[in-house]
């Protein structure tokens, strides 16, 4: 039998017009085990979900029973694969861009997700917003500023090497020795390099993938899917119980470190605006709880002001969930975008305008020369730069593709393979660029028109208020840049609680909703205890490479997986279209 026909029964759309479904005996939610416990339903695929939900705890408890010894573990762990393994990401990111660049132009690209008469089910604006509020939202918020003068500040001061003749410098490639234009050109290139083509195209692949196999095909929403062409029934087994628990896996450390990085954000910018006493001497709270204060001052941040965020945001982001797709996320992510755009603009016109705009086709243009050497796996010098940053960022990236590929599939039936790539691919990078170019280009102008360097001494957390604050209405648009982060949060939240809710209902979007309540609390219960207990963002960042490793393998299979699902699918319109 078909699968097309449970699917429709488990809120998975039936394909409309001409399509290739594939045929399997297996029903949706056939290994799932359904009850209730007092008034809360559930329905979960016992060995994912068991699985994932039982290592996931026992994770949490070895952290919170010891400390430090977890934290030389995941030091361990990120010193080990950034330093063996930087080659692999580099190179897995290149052929991802390289695969979505192909399908845009090959034959391929008129299927259409979801049959050949399907239409898509949101307008582009509401596309536009989800996608880009689920994907980028709080590492943009964070890194905007951040990177940007960062890469820069790293290149002006050049290259420095230790006494084993190994370099300890940051800066991308050779860096730019006191030559202030090229290091502002090179700096930008590196931050767009990490904030461009790779990212999207790493989104793109799992987000088709999840879309092909279910909207077209017939198969559950969830990772194992996109693998019949290579597994065929073996993927309801448990190698397809691997690659979904993979992905949960995946899933949560991509999210919890995003949420680390937001409440960092937020509760210093939230000190910085409304907190009292004096950062060097000690003496700065909010609420009566210590943070913010220099290293200098000896003085020790208090973790109850990030549990107190944690914890708040995690309750906004439960109301939402408890709302729904339409009414949570959606216009969350529409008012996230409105903000955004609003105070982007602010920050073109209040700041040096002709430079920043100027700034945004010479970033282009160094992007696109700078590419080949900072794509180049091999053979690197600029180690830290390499293993720090890229490798870092290609598994952050490739740890949140489950998340927003299968969040972006959600929300993107009804368009073609060649609008779709053409749409996730180019238009967000070039959004990315943009917001990169703004933030980033306007505190460097800071520091070379104005000589002000609060921004590239400032500690990363702390550079976007620092930036925000030479310019008019700074303590209104630092209050927007702080809301921005908490929404962006709560979008994430919630988003990437449905996600590991379908993934670990078997494939079910219609699950009961205290299931997705359960993930939406365990999120944020992880990234409190990895920010609190064993060495703060340090640890996220040692946890999101670790879960990155295996599933960028999976992102190799997946697109030989989605050239076979095209090839049929394809093979199957024109097979149709003589008889019509």
């Amino acid at each position: 039998m078909t699968d097309t026909d449970t699917t429709n029964a488990q809120g998975i759309p039936e394909p409309d017009g001409h399509h290739h479904p594939i045929e399997t005996e297996y029903d949706i939610g056939q290994h799932n085990v359904e009850g209730s416990v007092g008034p809360f339903g559930f329905d979960i695929h016992n060995p994912v979900f068991m699985v994932s939900g039982l290592t996931v705890a026992a994770f949490v408890f070895f952290t919170l029973a010891l400390p430090d010894q977890a934290g030389a573990v995941f030091n361990a762990l990120f010193t080990f694969v950034t330093g063996t393994f930087d080659w692999f990401f580099l190179s897995v990111g290149n052929i991802v861009v390289l695969f979505c660049l192909a399908l845009i132009v090959l034959p391929v690209g008129s299927v259409r997700l979801g049959g050949a008469d399907a239409t898509p089910d949101y307008g582009y604006v509401g596309w536009f917003a989800m996608l880009f509020a689920a994907g980028m939202g709080i590492g943009l918020m964070f890194y905007g500023v951040a990177e940007p003068t960062g890469h820069f500040s790293a290149a002006l001061d050049g290259v420095t090497t230790g006494e084993d003749g190994l370099r300890t410098d940051w800066a991308p490639l050779g860096g730019a020795a006191g030559n202030e234009a090229e290091a502002v050109r090179l700096g930008m290139a590196a931050t767009i390099y990490h904030w461009g083509l790779h990212p999207w195209a790493i989104y793109a692949v799992v987000a088709l993938a999840l879309a092909l196999f279910s909207y077209n095909k017939g198969l559950p929403l969830t990772i194992r899917s996109a693998f019949y062409p290579i597994l065929g029934e073996r993927i309801w087994g448990w190698p397809g119980h691997v690659i979904d628990i993979l992905a949960v896996f995946a899933t949560l450390f991509g999210l919890a470190t995003s949420l680390g990085f937001g409440a960092t954000q937020a509760a210093n910018g939230l000190t910085l605006l409304y907190g009292s006493g004096v950062a060097e001497e000690g003496t700065r709270t909010f609420l009566g709880m210590p943070f913010g204060n220099t290293e200098d001052s000896g003085v020790v941040d208090s973790g109850a002001l990030l549990v107190l965020l944690i914890a708040v945001i995690t309750l906004v982001a439960l109301i939402s969930v408890l709302r729904g797709l339409d009414g949570g996320v959606k216009r969350l992510s529409e008012l996230n975008m409105a903000l955004a755009v609003i105070l982007l603009v602010f920050v073109l016109l209040a700041g040096a305008t002709m430079d920043v705009i100027g700034g945004f086709f010479s970033a282009l243009l160094a992007y696109g020369e700078y590419l080949p050497a900072l794509s180049n796996p091999f053979g690197r010098e600029d180690t830290n730069f390499v293993q720090g940053w890229t490798s870092f960022y290609w598994a952050w990236w490739i740890s949140w593709s489950p998340f927003v590929g299968m969040f972006i599939a959600r929300v993107s039936r009804g368009r073609t393979v060649r609008e779709f790539i053409t749409c996730v691919l180019l238009i967000p990078s070039l959004v990315c660029v943009l917001w990169m170019a703004v933030f980033g280009g306007t505190a460097i102008q800071q520091y070379l028109g104005n000589g002000f360097e609060g921004v590239i001494n400032a500690p990363l957390e702390l550079k976007l208020f620092e930036m925000l604050g030479q310019l008019p209405l700074a303590s209104i648009t630092s209050l927007v840049g702080i809301v921005l982060v908490i929404v962006f949060f709560v979008t994430s939240s919630d988003s990437g609680s449905l996600v590991i809710d379908t993934i670990t209902a078997g494939g079910k979007i219609d699950a009961p909703v205290p299931q997705r309540v359960f993930w939406c609390t365990f999120e944020g219960a992880v990234a409190m205890v990895l920010l609190l207990s064993a060495g703060g963002l340090a640890s996220l960042q040692s946890m999101v490479i670790s879960t990155g490793l295996p599933f960028a393998v999976v992102l190799l299979a997946l697109c030989v997986c989605i050239s076979m699902g095209l090839k049929t699918e394809r093979a199957a319109i024109r097979a149709a279209a003589p008889a019509e």
